[in-house]
């Protein structure tokens, strides 16, 4: 019955993907899948499934939830608590205005510029360089709007130009604050500055100018079309009661800078934790409020707030891996993932025809739901055991795969950060995924080629 086993896999894989494109939960989608993986496993005399270190209980059903249990604490305590951090300091700067003060400066200096379509490229650009500090799309999109929207509307881009630009402005989730760029830096066994610095800037550089260029021609071509219907626009304004200083702006990017100061890239004598630089600024943001706003009370009721953000972190991202690697566990338990290995040796794929092949299914996944967390973390676990099979590094296999998770979401119409830009600009999402999916294919293809430059 052994040699079933990569067939049941196989079996089950396809369900679960059909699932989560039908929107199904994909946290449990996961776990069900792995589950049942591991459970026909057993029945076929599969053992030693169990982590090193994790003894086994005398009961095989037990040992399936001690395996749900190791990797659980594991997740929690490692990159699972970085990702909610992370998470919980990116809503609290945007909680006490830090983070809309960022975005009002990074995008004032384009008023002084004249051409309509070069403000538009600026425009993709800051918000490109928003995402390493604001790491959540439709986040940053919702400030984008706000503070970008009527700036490119104005020197003459149509609004569906200027919201195209928005929904892709978080393609490339690049920088330690973002949860997939932690995954990753994890997998690769790197830190995540490490990981941003030589892993992910050498992809990311050419990319974003291809993906400015093409947003260049296309966003003009779509525009002397004039062809878009609209409709009335919703509301995009936030609440923005609370103003800042301009100074604020420094907050939401300070944790980077320190990361980058204290680490092998400056300074290497004094190491600072990612976690601990959120932390540690955190608590001076606090400080700063005290200071400013003379209100204790509504001041650590904010403060308080990061916890609150965490625990949803925790809900929508950190499950999710948990259940992801039980699934990845349940592909290698099952053999399927050595039969992948081998059936790529003897095509002659080698490690780069299988980054491509799984940087596709992510892509496709992801265009499907709309979601790239998820099927980034169902096949990141994968990219030790395959690098190693293959011969190629972990960083080149897990970084396209990384960046296909968010560029193939801005083309995607039932992303939620496609039908919020299309909203704002009152056209349907199509309308939007028809000026995006060029740049964003355009720019796959160019992460696939600097990868294979670059990092293999």
């Amino acid at each position: 019955m052994t040699a079933l086993l990569p067939w049941f896999a196989l079996v089950v894989t396809l369900l679960a993907g059909w699932a989560i494109i039908k929107r199904m939960s994909t946290s449990m989608v996961l776990l069900f899948a792995g589950l049942a993986m591991i459970g026909f496993a057993v029945v076929c005399g599969v053992t030693g499934f169990l982590p090193k270190g994790v003894k086994p209980s005398g009961f095989v059903l037990f040992d399936i939830f001690d395996l749900l249990r190791s990797i659980a604490t594991k997740q929690v305590s490692g990159i699972g608590f970085l990702i909610m951090v992370a998470g919980g300091y990116a809503a609290y700067m945007d909680r006490i205005g830090a983070a809309r003060a960022l975005v009002k400066v990074c995008v004032k200096p384009l008023n002084a510029l004249s051409s309509p379509y070069l403000v538009l490229v600026m425009g993709y650009f800051i918000g490109q360089c928003l995402v390493t500090v604001i790491p959540s799309a439709a986040g940053l999109a919702m400030l984008l709007l706000v503070a970008l929207f009527p700036i490119l509307t104005g020197v003459g881009c149509s609004p569906a130009a200027a919201s195209a630009v928005i929904g892709t402005s978080a393609g490339m989730t690049l920088g330690p604050a973002a949860g997939t760029a932690n995954l990753a830096a994890k997998v690769a066994d790197l830190d995540p500055i490490i990981y941003f610095v030589q892993c992910q800037l050498p992809v990311a550089i050419p990319t974003l100018i291809v993906v400015a260029i093409c947003h260049y021609f296309v966003q003009k071509y779509y525009d002397k079309k004039n062809d878009d219907v609209y409709t009335e626009a919703i509301l995009t304004k936030k609440d923005d009661d609370r103003h800042v200083p301009a100074w604020y702006a420094i907050l939401p990017a300070l944790p980077i800078f320190l990361m980058i100061i204290f680490s092998k890239l400056v300074y290497s004598a004094v190491k600072l934790n990612t976690i601990s630089a959120l932390l540690l600024v955190w608590v001076f943001a606090i400080l700063v409020e005290l200071i400013r706003r003379r209100d204790v009370k509504a001041v650590l009721a904010d403060g308080a707030f990061i916890f609150k953000a965490m625990g949803g972190m925790f809900a929508s991202i950190v499950a999710l891996i948990i259940c992801a690697e039980f699934f990845a566990t349940g592909l290698k338990v099952t053999g399927l993932i050595g039969a992948l290995i081998a059936h790529a040796q003897n095509l002659g794929l080698g490690a780069n025809g299988m980054t491509a092949v799984l940087t596709a299914v992510v892509g496709i996944v992801t265009f499907l739901t709309g979601s790239g967390v998820g099927a980034f973390s169902s096949f990141a676990a994968l990219g030790p055991e395959v690098a190693g099979g293959l011969g190629g590094t972990v960083s080149a296999f897990v970084t396209p795969m990384q960046f296909a998770s968010g560029m193939l979401r801005a083309m995607s119409p039932v992303a939620g950060v496609i039908i919020a830009v299309a909203g704002a600009a009152g056209v349907s999402p199509m309308a939007i995924v028809r000026r995006t999916w060029i740049p964003m294919i355009a720019g796959m293809i160019t992460v696939m080629i600097a990868d294979f430059v670059f990092l293999s």
